[in-house]
């Protein structure tokens, strides 16, 4: 195998975006059990936003490469490591190291890509196609023509959420801006103007309250979240982007918002309240992967099927990522915005 070079972003502490650096190292061939994946499609998500900022709960120390998940296509493959996967392209969970133009990934870790899917298209349903999936269909467990509240309906997640809840018979209420109503809508949502009344807005489309909340908010505002469940409905919190701003432990705003869940279980209500954490699980590895397996490859074929259509809001090469990320937390984007590997441009 030839001497790899690969390109790297690198968050050298808490920095705005022009602060990211561009690097180049050496990598190693791959190791027992991994293979080495050339880039084409990596994103930006909410949680290199908070990693920017020291705010994520299980923050990276600094220096790091970002990057939460990746597509690409598998280069080489290390000793115990079927030789057919070289060649095929795949998508991975990584948490951190995506934004590389090649990266070494656990082989039992990758989900192959069908083929007629970009890889563009294929980034915009990693992270975002499995915790929406596994938020509507393992946790709220919700059933068809059931109606759900998806806070952020234009975001990576909530877009993807919108898409799959619709194609389970479920109806999609969703918040957003104003100038965003109209993308919520085209995805099979009814749009509500989050910079309103956001309870009577959604008490006048579903008066009995509603089956189940996606909420990456917090806040003060999961209190209302929580309060529009209909009896046997389910709040499903899986971020706290209201706090992402505040100074102070990077964990305390989400042990806070645990304490409120835990507390909301304990009451006689008929309601349940829980958070999703995408890596939940992982001590038990093997059914773990075995889950991620199933459930991005149910997403990735629905994908393939033209089911869904992924929500690109631009794309832009690796080397520019500081711009991504300057686009990605503007709030002005409907979807993810996806850097681009050299391969794929």
């Amino acid at each position: 195998m030839s001497t790899i070079i690969a390109t790297e972003i690198v968050l050298p502490g808490r920095v705005e975006p022009d602060g990211l650096t561009v690097t180049e190292r050496e990598l190693p061939p791959p190791n027992a059990g991994e293979a080495l994946v050339r880039m084409e499609a990596t994103g930006v998500s909410f949680a290199e936003q908070q990693m920017r900022r020291g705010k994520y709960y299980d923050q990276p120390a600094f220096p790091f490469v970002p990057g939460y998940d990746l597509v690409g296509e598998v280069v080489a493959v290390g000793a115990g490591v079927d030789r057919a996967l070289i060649g095929r392209r795949v998508a991975a969970l990584t948490k951190i190291g995506g934004w590389s133009s090649h990266r070494l990934v656990p082989a039992a870790d990758l989900v192959p890509v069908p083929d007629g899917l970009a890889s563009d298209a294929a980034e915009t349903f990693v992270v975002n196609g499995i915790t929406a999936w596994q938020m509507l269909h393992r946790t709220a467990k919700v059933r068809a023509g059931q109606t759900i509240l998806v806070h952020g309906a234009n975001g990576g997640v909530g877009s993807t959420l919108v898409q799959l809840a619709r194609a389970a018979g479920i109806r999609v209420i969703g918040t957003a801006s104003a100038r965003n109503a109209d993308a919520v809508a085209a995805l099979g949502a009814t749009p509500v103007d989050y910079r309103g009344d956001v309870v009577a807005q959604v008490r006048a489309l579903a008066p009995n309250g509603v089956d189940a909340v996606f909420d990456h908010v917090g806040g003060p505002g999961i209190v209302d979240s929580f309060g529009l469940l209909a009896p046997g409905g389910a709040l499903v919190s899986y971020g706290s982007a209201a706090t992402k701003n505040e100074e102070g432990n990077s964990r305390l705003p989400v042990l806070k918002l645990f304490a409120r869940l835990l507390w909301w279980n304990t009451l006689p209500n008929k309601r349940s309240a829980s958070f999703y954490n995408i890596w939940a699980g992982r001590r038990r590895l093997a059914r773990f992967q075995a889950r991620l397996t199933e459930d991005l490859g149910a997403v990735l074929a629905l994908a393939a099927e033209g089911v869904l259509t992924p929500q690109i809001a631009a794309r832009i090469p690796l080397r520019e990522a500081a711009r991504a990320l300057t686009l990605a937390e503007s709030g002005t984007v409907t979807g993810k915005v996806v850097l681009i590997g050299d391969a794929a441009a």
